[in-house]
C-alpha cells in the first residue's frame, strides 16, 4: 500500500511572478515560513511551484493555520494527503474525503511532471468515475458543491478539497522589498500604514514619539503592545520611543503657533529619518490620510515632508476611517489602539492650526530652532525595545517612563 501522510501545502501568491528574480523571492518566503513555524517540530521543504509542510500532527492543525494565515507572501494553504501519483490510491483517497451531507462535486487536476503516464483530464475522469462509483454523488463542472484537487508534482501528489484550503495574506514575503522605518502613534491608522508596506514585502522598524511627563505614557505602552502584533507578521521588531516634550517646548517658546502641530511632524520625521540611517532603512512610513485632519491636507503633507530627503509612504492617503477600522479589526491592532491615551500632538497644541502652508513658511517658522540639536537630543534620549517573534520568545515587559523626566 502507497504511503500515505498529512501535510500543508503552501501556494505561493506574487512571488510566482517575479521571473529571473523568482528564486530569491521563493527563499525568502521559505524562511519566512520556517520562522512561523519555529518550534513546532515540522520539516519545511520547497518543490516547484509550492512550499510542503511535513511531520504536522492532528492536533497541530489550528496551530499551522494561525501562523501560516501571518505569513505574506502565500496565496493559500490546503491541508493535503500527500502519496505517490498512483491514480488508484488517490481515487480511494478521494472518496473517503467527501465530507457527509455532500450532493455534487468535481475534480480538478494539475499535473506539473508531464512525464506521468496520464493528462490531467485523465486523472480527473478516473478519480471522478471513481468517486461516483463509491458514493453516488452527481458530477457538476460549473458549480459543484465540493472541488476535490489533484496536484502533480515530481514523484509525488496531493489530494485536497475546497474545504481544506484556507486563503494566506498574499503580497510579498518580508524581506523581499528592504526595510523600512514606520511611525507608530498608538492610534488606529498607524499601524494599518505598516501592515501595508509589510505586505509589500518590507520590514519595518517602528518609532513612537511620546510628550512624557507632560501627557501621560499610556500611548507608548499601546505602541509597543501593536508591535507586538505587527511582529507576528513578520518575525520580531524594533521600537524607537523617542521623547519629543523638548522639541515641543522649544517650538511652543519661538515658533507661531498656527504651525505647532506642522512643526512636530516635521521634527518627527528628522528624527524618524536619522534612525532609518542607523537601521539601513530606505524610507518612512505614516498613518496619514488625505483630509483626515487639519495637518493632512495636500499643502501641509507636502510642506511636512520637505523637511528631509527619505522617501516618505503613505499607505492609507486613499482611505476613508470606516475602511482603515475595518483592516485594523482583521489585522488585530484595532482594540489595542482604542484604548486612552494622550497623543504627543495633544500637548501645546494650536487653537487654529494652518490648514494651507508651504515649505517655505514651515522653514522660516523654524528660523529661531536649533534643529540639529533638538534632533540630537531627542535621540540621545530615546529608547530602543527589542520585539522577538512571539513563536521564538516572549514579549518583553511593557516600557517603564524614563526616570530622568
Amino acid at each position: 500500500m502507497a504511503a500515505v501522510s498529512e501535510v500543508a501545502l503552501v501556494h505561493y501568491h506574487e512571488v510566482s511572478l517575479k521571473g529571473k528574480n523568482r528564486a530569491r523571492f521563493e527563499q525568502i518566503l521559505l524562511s519566512r515560513v520556517q520562522e512561523a513555524l519555529f518550534g513546532l517540530g515540522l520539516k519545511v521543504s520547497r518543490l516547484p511551484g509550492r512550499i510542503v509542510v511535513r511531520g504536522m500532527g492532528a492536533t497541530q492543525r489550528a496551530e499551522v493555520r494561525e501562523r501560516l494565515s501571518k505569513v505574506f507572501g502565500i496565496a493559500n494553504f490546503a491541508f493535503a494527503l500527500e502519496t505517490p501519483p498512483d491514480l488508484e490510491t488517490l481515487a480511494r483517497l478521494a472518496s473517503d474525503r467527501i465530507p457527509e451531507g455532500t450532493q455534487s462535486f468535481r475534480v480538478s487536476a494539475k499535473r506539473g511532471n508531464k512525464r506521468l503516464p496520464f493528462t490531467s483530464v485523465e486523472a480527473e475522469r478516473r478519480v471522478g468515475a471513481a468517486i461516483v462509483a463509491a458514493t453516488g454523488l452527481s458530477v457538476n463542472l460549473k458549480h459543484p458543491e465540493l472541488t476535490v484537487f489533484l496536484e502533480f508534482a515530481l514523484d509525488r501528489a496531493w489530494l485536497y478539497t475546497d474545504r481544506d484550503r484556507h486563503p494566506g495574506p498574499g503580497g510579498l514575503p518580508v524581506g523581499a522589498s528592504g526595510r523600512v522605518v514606520a511611525l507608530l502613534s498608538g492610534g488606529i491608522d498607524s499601524p494599518v500604514a505598516a501592515w501595508r508596506i509589510m505586505k509589500r514585502g518590507a520590514k519595518a522598524v517602528f518609532v513612537h514619539f511620546h510628550s512624557y511627563p507632560h501627557t501621560d505614557f499610556a500611548s507608548a505602552v499601546k505602541a509597543k503592545r501593536e508591535a507586538e502584533v505587527l511582529a507576528a507578521w513578520q518575525g520580531g521588531a524594533r521600537l524607537h520611543l523617542v521623547p519629543l516634550a523638548g522639541v515641543q517646548a522649544e517650538i511652543f517658546a519661538k515658533s507661531p503657533e498656527k504651525y505647532r502641530t506642522l512643526l512636530y511632524r516635521r521634527f518627527m520625521l528628522r528624527i524618524a529619518e536619522r534612525i532609518a540611517e542607523r537601521e539601513g532603512a530606505g524610507a518612512l512610513v505614516t498613518g496619514d490620510a488625505l483630509g483626515q485632519v487639519a495637518s493632512q491636507t495636500l499643502e501641509n503633507l507636502h510642506a511636512v515632508s520637505k523637511a528631509v530627503a527619505s522617501l516618505v509612504l503613505r499607505p492609507l492617503v486613499g482611505m476613508d476611517k470606516t475602511e482603515v477600522i475595518a483592516e485594523a479589526k482583521r489585522i488585530g491592532t484595532y482594540a489595542i489602539s482604542v484604548l486612552p491615551q494622550q497623543d504627543c500632538c495633544s500637548f501645546l497644541e494650536p487653537r487654529r492650526p494652518a490648514t494651507r502652508s508651504t515649505p517655505e513658511e514651515l522653514a522660516a517658522a523654524e528660523d529661531d530652532l536649533a534643529v540639529d540639536a533638538l534632533v540630537e537630543e531627542a535621540l540621545a534620549k530615546a529608547q530602543l525595545v527589542k520585539i522577538p517573534s512571539p513563536y521564538r520568545a516572549p514579549a518583553p515587559p511593557d516600557p517603564e517612563p524614563p526616570k530622568e523626566a
